[in-house]
């Protein structure tokens, strides 16, 4: 199996084997993940799936990206030094300029079928969604709406869960939503507090410190960054693990 140096929540359910083959499919077509990091990851991966037919598939996808495209990525410096030593084997160098961004798929296989802007009913979004086999639903969660995102997070898939947050269109308010609510997986939870950029926001953090769901060790991690407001707000809060409340209360109490 080919590594491309990058991790993403995404691509390790890739590297565990635990992914159907339509979805393997599909991720093959460059169809799946949003961004260049991500969406050459799964190719370099699905290059030596054992199924000849996503093989051949990712294979195509990664011929079909125009090579100036892949010099101007293998010139940024956060390109992965696995990535750039695996196309320097096939001949592409890094370019004389590197690409300005990498928020978009290496090759558009799937234009956007709507704007974000269009804000729809919630029960249409939700009979839409549910109509929808998992390849679908996943596409929809790395490229779909806000309203799309906020039903799909909380899927009883956790891969389609875990794609809303490889959405470029994920936005921190959007993040902070997710991270007060008691209904997603504690995945989810573990994945906001792993993302350096989402815990620079203390709402963020907040969220997550008084979300009965995020696992305890998590929470009890979070309380020295929450002002006295808040740990007063814990060691009152019968939602909240006793072991999370009594911790807070002997913080304020050592903190005066």
């Amino acid at each position: 199996m080919m590594e491309s140096g990058f991790r993403s929540p995404l691509l390790d359910f890739f590297r565990r084997g635990d992914v159907a083959r339509d979805v393997r499919l599909v991720a093959a077509q460059g169809a799946l993940a949003p961004r260049a990091h991500e969406q050459l990851g799964l190719l370099v991966l699905l290059i030596s799936d054992p199924d000849p037919e996503i093989a051949a598939t990712a294979e195509a996808t990664l011929q079909a990206i125009p090579r100036e495209a892949l010099e101007g990525f293998l010139a940024r410096s956060d390109a992965p030094t696995e990535l750039v030593e695996f196309f320097h084997a096939r001949g592409i160098h890094p370019g004389p300029t590197p690409s300005p961004s990498a928020d978009e798929p290496m090759i558009d296989t799937e234009p956007e079928s709507k704007p974000e802007e269009e804000e729809e009913d919630s029960t249409s979004v939700l009979q839409r969604l549910a109509a929808m086999n998992v390849p679908q639903r996943l596409k929809r969660a790395t490229k779909g709406t806000r309203e799309e995102r906020a039903v799909l997070i909380r899927d009883p898939n956790k891969m389609i869960a875990v794609a809303v947050l490889s959405s470029p269109k994920l936005t921190t308010t959007e993040v902070e939503a997710i991270a007060r609510m008691a209904n997603v997986s504690d995945e989810i939870l573990r994945i906001i507090a792993m993302n350096r950029a989402w815990m620079k926001n203390y709402n963020v953090v907040w969220a997550l410190a008084k979300n009965p769901k995020t696992p305890v060790p998590l929470s009890l991690n979070l309380l020295p960054r929450l002002a006295e407001k808040e740990l007063r707000t814990l060691s009152s809060d019968r939602n909240v693990p006793d072991i999370l409340r009594i911790t807070a209360r002997k913080k304020i109490v050592l903190d005066k």
